[in-house]
């Protein structure tokens, strides 16, 4: 049989934890605009500067079957390689509709991104939507622009 030495010292302090930690758990999980932040990256000096980096073919309206195509221009002459996320997201909302990522991008003649593909998903609901570019480099700085369009 464990003293109650054992219990006080052990077991006491694990049944507090899990009370505690599930408390702030709870309190965390009520509030709405809390947002879980599970890759936190450093952003240097340039960062989300529309004149360092541009869409390029972004049209203001599209038809349910067509395709939403774009290159993005890379105006910052600091960089060279990195990693390019596009996202579109739901105006208003949010909501992650549909994402691209194109990996050891490098600038190259002209300075359009992605090398050697190309960014083009159809969007099937009609509504406003956000386009998001982001570039992010080997050094870890990121750059990023963003635009809307709508579905018709």
């Amino acid at each position: 049989m464990a003293s109650s030495k054992v219990i006080i010292v052990f077991v006491l302090p694990v049944i507090f934890s899990i009370i505690f930690g599930s408390a702030v758990m709870a309190d965390t999980l009520q509030k709405p605009d809390r947002e879980l932040n599970m890759w936190p990256m450093t952003f240097s000096g340039n960062s989300s500067h529309d004149s360092d980096i541009e869409i390029i073919g972004l049209e203001n309206q599209y038809s349910v079957s067509e395709p939403v195509q774009i290159q993005v221009k890379i105006n910052d002459s600091s960089f060279s390689c990195g990693d390019l996320y596009i996202t579109i997201y739901t105006s208003g909302s949010g909501d992650v509709v549909t994402q691209g990522g194109f990996f050891n991008q490098c600038v190259k003649n002209g300075n359009l991104l992605p090398n050697n593909d190309n960014f083009s998903k159809i969007v099937d609901s009609p509504g406003s939507y956000k386009i998001v570019a982001d570039v992010v480099s080997t050094d870890l700085s990121n750059i990023s622009t963003s635009g809307t369009f709508t579905i018709k």
